[in-house]
């Protein structure tokens, strides 16, 4: 197990610091949110080759890689012929001198620090001796679809918003988002927690609730809900929203 961790970490490094080149040529430092799904996608694909097919290793690689390229190309697309997004583009002007290294070190090597965590109980189940599939593994699996399903419509409902709303301060507010400010973040912390459960049949898999407590704790509390509320300030309609509408967990789940 510790050499294959330890092979993931090289890849990851040589991952990232690829990433942190072809952002320099290109001037653009969101190219790392592209490059965020791709990298779970790259380590899937070398586990699958290195390592025993085990029923689970190989369902988890089919969803991890499902999840990955859908958002990845989801970013893409909605990044395309954009300027940098402004929460790159406020770190270059803050950093000044020291963009190029704090970028290498803040943005591409610390993705891949937490790349590696949240990934973690994917190379468990590869690495590990049995890995049936159970009840349990099926139910974390149903989750998991309703997590995909759940991420993957509020982005489109978003991208469709943003098509048609008039002007910039229009917030979005039908669909999945009358329900929380951020659905698609719920949507993929239900995917992780459903890995998660999974692996719960395997050995020692509760050492790796660190990686569903990992990404929960990015996306409300670090780079997810707090940085992008941040463009919101000052915009009373987003503020009246906030008031009645949860961050990120849907309001239909608390009891009234």
């Amino acid at each position: 197990m510790i050499t294959v961790f330890f092979q993931l970490s090289l890849i990851i490094f040589i991952y990232a610091a690829t990433w942190f080149v072809i952002s320099v040529v290109i001037k653009r430092n969101d190219i790392a949110d592209i490059a965020w799904g791709l990298g779970y996608c790259m380590l899937c694909i070398y586990l699958f080759f290195t390592q025993p097919h085990q029923p689970i290793s190989l369902l988890l690689y089919v969803l991890v890689i499902l999840w990955g390229l859908r958002l990845s190309f989801h970013i893409y697309l909605r990044n395309r012929n954009k300027s940098e997004d402004f929460r790159y583009r406020e770190w270059r002007e803050a950093w000044g001198k020291k963009f190029y290294w704090r970028s290498f070190l803040q943005i591409y090597l610390l993705q891949g620090f937490f790349l590696l965590i949240i990934f973690s109980p994917v190379a468990w189940a590869a690495v590990s001796s049995s890995t049936e599939l159970t009840l349990v593994s099926y139910l974390g699996t149903i989750f998991w679809v309703f997590g995909f399903g759940y991420q993957m419509t509020a982005d489109y409902q978003l991208s469709v918003f943003v098509r048609q709303r008039r002007n910039k301060n229009e917030v979005m507010q039908t669909g999945l988002w009358k329900f929380s400010r951020h659905p698609n973040y719920f949507g993929e912390i239900v995917m992780w927690w459903s890995v998660f459960i999974i692996i719960l049949p395997l050995k020692f898999s509760t050492l790796f609730i660190v990686s569903p407590l990992t990404i929960t704790i990015l996306l409300i509390f670090v780079s997810g809900v707090p940085m992008l509320e941040r463009k919101y300030r000052g915009n009373s309609l987003y503020e009246a929203y906030g008031k009645i509408t949860p961050a990120v967990v849907p309001k239909f789940f608390f009891l009234k």
